[in-house]
């Protein structure tokens, strides 16, 4: 007989900030539920532009098989946030907190914001934007990828007595950030290239085709 115990847990999906400097989890964000679907885009970075060769297009022939770098990957996916699916946990703000923990993943900070002021109180011609901690995507072991948040649309459909959201559904968008978009060194930069290893080793593991399956048996 099967016991409860025996019954492997799921795996959830989450987010987790990064100290940037030390690679230390600073804050780890694991989704109540995880996502029914996945929608990612994969675009190449073709040297020769759009279309990448001759003819129309205007490319460099010479460049049609060339690549810039890595492919700008975005996912998209919703993610739903209930209060009323844990009964067992007090939550005298309803949802509050975890939205706000997602929305600060897009905001700075009221200290760094004061820092900043300070700056251009005192003359300073050219203030750097905030700089942001690493955030961190993960999707199972084979995907933990650095990524910045590109959308973030909140629905709110239930609320409290006090209007404390209760339950909400919020589409969230992502941008794979690669060796092309961090300075070289940066942590994040070392974890996408470890992401990008793990697609060429699950690569190797799949099963090549004939040419024989496509109609050209007698060869190219």
């Amino acid at each position: 007989m099967t016991r409860y115990a025996d019954i492997p847990k799921p795996i959830r999906s989450g987010l987790v900030i990064v100290d940037p400097e030390r690679g230390t989890p600073q804050r780890i964000i694991v989704l109540q539920f995880n996502p029914d679907t996945l929608e990612r885009s994969v675009a190449p970075q073709a040297a020769g532009g759009e279309g990448g060769g001759g003819g129309g297009s205007g490319g460099d022939r010479n460049e049609a098989l060339r690549l810039k770098g890595p492919a700008q990957e975005s996912w998209k996916f919703t993610a739903e946030i209930d209060a009323t699916d844990q009964l067992d946990v007090a939550a005298p703000d309803g949802i509050h907190p975890q939205l706000a923990v997602l929305e600060m993943l897009v905001q700075p900070t009221t200290a760094q914001l004061r820092a900043a002021s300070k700056l251009s109180k005192k003359g300073t011609i050219e203030i750097s934007p905030i700089e942001m901690p690493l955030t961190l995507f993960t999707w199972g072991s084979k995907r933990v990828m650095p990524v910045r948040l590109t959308e973030l649309s909140v629905n709110e459909s239930a609320f409290d007595v006090n209007l404390n959201p209760i339950r909400a559904s919020l589409s969230i968008g992502m941008k794979v950030l690669t060796v092309s978009d961090l300075p070289a060194g940066h942590r994040g930069a070392e974890l996408y290239l470890a992401h990008l290893a793990q697609k060429e080793q699950l690569a190797r593991r799949a099963r090549g085709g004939s040419l024989a399956q496509l109609g050209l048996g007698g060869g190219i």
